[in-house]
């Protein structure tokens, strides 16, 4: 068991295999990969809040390609896809936050997010302070043996596949397509011909994870 069935809370032994993590000097990464819906960023954001003061929160999210970038590469229609990222930002993002030589953090680094109100990525929405030691990171594609992923998966110190029912996903999935203004039909058709394939690619890099753990309860 990862969480307690009642607050969604991560379990003690989870926030424990977390905190194990953190070095003595210098930052290190953990990464929660897995498919759409699964329960990646609840997870991610439980197990920073748990860590306290010591962990900070950067997601992938944050480096998806914008609009405007989207449509002079053709990718609108694929957006959340593996392509429709900035991963070679992303992984310039995790150097930064690792630092040189292991050398102890000396500022806070602004990282951004997605917002999905706007349907558009946001700079600096998030921060991590000089004095976090483990950066919680999550996305889909974080463990794909691929050009950037493969460079960013290096720089972590562990990797975890966060995995739920391929129908709890789905239900996730339609709940947040719809709450952001999709019609149903419209959502069902993004998630068949998006967020499917998405997640086939992400369910193919599970076994270069270091663990496998169910999302939290409660996450759209």
């Amino acid at each position: 068991m990862t969480h307690d069935g009642t607050t969604g809370r991560p379990a003690p032994e989870l926030v424990a295999a977390a905190r194990a993590l953190l070095p003595e000097h210098g930052r290190a990464v953990l990464g929660l990969a897995g498919p759409p819906g699964a329960g990646k960023s609840t997870l991610a954001r439980a197990l920073t809040a748990a860590l306290g003061p010591s962990a900070a929160y950067v997601p992938l999210d944050g480096f998806h390609l914008s609009n405007g970038q989207l449509d002079r590469l053709g990718l609108r229609d694929r957006k959340g896809s593996e392509p429709s990222f900035d991963v070679w930002g992303y992984e310039a993002l995790l150097r930064r936050l690792l630092g040189d030589g292991g050398r102890d953090p000396v500022r806070d680094v602004y990282v951004p997010d997605f917002d999905r109100a706007l349907d558009e990525p946001v700079a600096a929405r998030h921060a991590v302070p000089a004095a976090a030691r483990l950066v919680v990171t999550e996305g889909n594609y974080l463990a794909c043996d691929l050009p950037g992923w493969r460079e960013a998966r290096s720089l972590m110190a562990a990797v975890w596949y966060v995995d739920a029912p391929p129908e709890l996903r789905d239900e996730r999935l339609m709940r947040r397509h719809t709450g952001f203004g999709r019609a149903r039909a419209a959502a069902r058709a993004w998630i068949d011909g998006n967020d499917l394939p998405n997640a086939g690619l992400a369910e193919r890099s599970r076994a270069r994870c270091d663990r496998v753990v169910p999302g939290l309860p409660g996450t759209v």
